[in-house]
C-alpha cells in the first residue's frame, strides 16, 4: 500500500514521493541517523541558523530528483518507474556514509571517504531489502547504461549541489547563495545519454556557478568556521592518540571503538561490526564526549575542549601565501612557554594548513549547453558573461591558528 506521508520542508514546501520503498528506507535506522548529523558541521558558530541536518538535505535532494525525472520524461526521454525509483534512492543515500560533523572529521576517525562508506551501507541495505537496491548501486557507481541517471546523483550540476546551495543559503541567511533550482531543472534534457542544459538556461547555470563560489568563501570556508573545525579535528586527534596509548577516556561505545582502532576500508569490508559501530556514531557522541573531556587531566585535550565548548576560538590568519616559518616558530615557542607544553604538544595549539575551492571543475565533468541548432558546448566556452576558465582555477588560501592569549 502506498504511504501517504508528506514532509513539510521549509525550502520547497510539501514533499511526497511516489515509491513505497523510499519511505521504508527513510524509516530505516541507518537513514534516521542523519537526523543527528549537521549538514554544515560547526558553521553555526558563525551563522547561528545553520542547524539543519543531512536528513533534511537528503530529503530535499530526492524532491529535486523527482522534479528532474518528470522534466526529462516530458521531453521524450524514457525513464521507467524502476529506473526512477532507483535513481531517487541513490540520491537519498548518497550522503549516508557521512560521519559526525560531515566533512569536518572525514579521514579523522576513519581513513575512508564518505562515498565509499555510503556504498557499503547501500550494499547492506540491498541485502536487507532482498536485492531491490541493485539498480541503485549500479547508478551510484556509474555502471548503469543510462549515464545521465548517474549525473543526476553526482556531477557538476547534480541535485545534491542544487539542494545544498539553496538549503545552506536559506538556513545560514546568506542570500547570495540563492539559485533557481526549479529553472535549472526545467532546462534539463538528454543528448547522447548525457545531461544538457538548454541554451535559454545558460544564465541560470552562470548564477549557479557564482553562487557556489560565494557560498564557499562566505560560508563553508569562512575563516572562523575553518578555525572551529580545525580545533575539533585536533581534539579528536589528541583523544585518539591518548586512547591508543592506553589512556582511559570517557566515550560512548561507538566512539570508543573508533578512538581505539585505526580503521581502513578493508576493515569495513571484512568486519560487519565496523559498519555497525559507524551506524551508531553521530554528532551527539562527539560533542557529549568533548564536554566531558573539558575536565580531563591532559592539558592539551582539556584546553582544546574548553575552547570549543565555550567558543573561545583561536586567532586565525587567512592569507594568500603560506605563513612565515619564523612566525610559526615564534608562536610554538610562546605556547610551549606559556602552557608548559612539549614541542609535540604545542603542535595541537599552533597549526597551519591550506584550503582551496574551484567554483567549476571541468576535469570532473562538464556542464554542457544545448543550443537551438543542436550544437552542444561546455559552459566554459558557451558563456559570454563569465570568465569561467578563471572560476575553474582552484583558489588556495593558507591559514595559521593559535590561542588569542599569545597576542596580548
Amino acid at each position: 500500500m502506498q504511504s501517504k506521508k508528506i514532509f513539510n520542508d521549509p525550502v520547497y514546501g510539501f514533499i511526497s514521493f511516489p515509491f513505497e520503498l523510499i519511505y521504508q528506507i527513510i524509516d530505516h535506522r541507518y537513514f534516521q541517523r542523519l537526523r543527528r548529523i549537521k549538514q554544515l558541521g560547526l558553521t553555526n558558530y558563525v551563522f547561528p541558523g545553520a542547524q539543519h541536518t543531512r536528513f533534511q538535505h537528503a530529503i530535499g535532494a530526492v524532491h529535486l530528483a523527482k522534479q528532474a525525472i518528470e522534466t526529462l520524461r516530458s521531453k521524450g526521454n524514457e525513464i521507467t518507474d524502476f529506473e526512477a525509483e532507483a535513481v531517487m534512492i541513490a540520491v537519498l543515500l548518497h550522503d549516508i556514509g557521512h560521519g559526525p560533523y560531515s566533512h569536518t572529521l572525514e579521514n579523522c576517525l576513519v581513513s575512508v571517504h564518505h562515498e565509499e562508506i555510503s556504498l557499503l551501507f547501500m550494499q547492506k541495505l540491498n541485502d536487507e531489502f532482498e536485492g531491490k537496491l541493485q539498480c541503485t548501486i549500479e547508478i551510484f557507481t556509474n555502471r548503469y547504461p543510462k549515464k545521465f541517471l548517474h549525473q543526476l546523483v553526482s556531477s557538476q550540476l547534480d541535485v545534491d549541489r542544487m539542494d545544498y546551495i539553496n538549503r545552506d543559503s536559506f538556513f545560514s541567511g546568506v542570500h547570495e547563495g540563492t539559485i533557481s533550482s526549479e529553472r535549472l531543472i526545467r532546462m534539463m534534457d538528454v543528448r547522447n545519454e548525457e545531461l544538457v542544459i538548454e541554451q535559454k538556461g545558460i544564465y541560470s547555470v552562470e548564477n549557479f556557478i557564482i553562487s557556489r563560489r560565494l557560498m564557499y568563501w562566505q560560508v563553508y570556508l569562512h575563516k572562523t568556521v575553518i578555525c572551529a573545525e580545525q580545533i575539533l579535528v585536533n581534539i579528536l586527534k589528541r583523544a585518539k592518540y591518548l586512547s591508543i596509548k592506553g589512556e582511559n577516556l570517557w566515550a560512548t561505545p561507538a566512539l570508543n571503538f573508533f578512538l581505539r582502532n585505526s580503521i581502513l576500508k578493508k576493515d569495513f569490508e571484512n568486519d560487519l561490526l565496523v559498519l555497525e559501530n559507524f551506524s551508531q556514531l553521530d554528532d551527539f557522541d562527539i560533542f557529549t564526549a568533548i564536554k566531558v573531556w573539558t575536565k580531563h587531566s591532559d592539558k592539551v585535550l582539556s584546553y582544546l575542549c574548553h575552547t570549543l565548548v565555550e567558543r573561545k576560538l583561536f586567532r586565525i590568519r587567512l592569507e594568500n601565501n603560506p605563513p612565515d616559518q619564523k612566525l610559526i616558530d615564534q608562536k610554538l615557542k610562546q605556547v610551549s612557554e606559556s602552557f608548559g607544553l612539549s614541542k609535540e604538544e604545542s603542535d595541537y595549539l599552533v597549526f597551519t594548513d591550506s584550503t582551496s575551492n574551484s567554483a567549476y571543475n571541468p576535469h570532473t565533468g562538464k556542464i554542457n549547453i544545448l543550443f537551438k541548432d543542436g550544437k552542444i558546448m561546455n559552459v566554459a566556452d558557451a558563456s559570454d558573461q563569465l570568465n569561467i576558465p578563471v572560476l575553474s582555477e582552484p583558489v588556495v588560501k593558507y591559514f595559521l591558528c593559535y590561542p588569542k592569549e599569545l597576542d596580548k
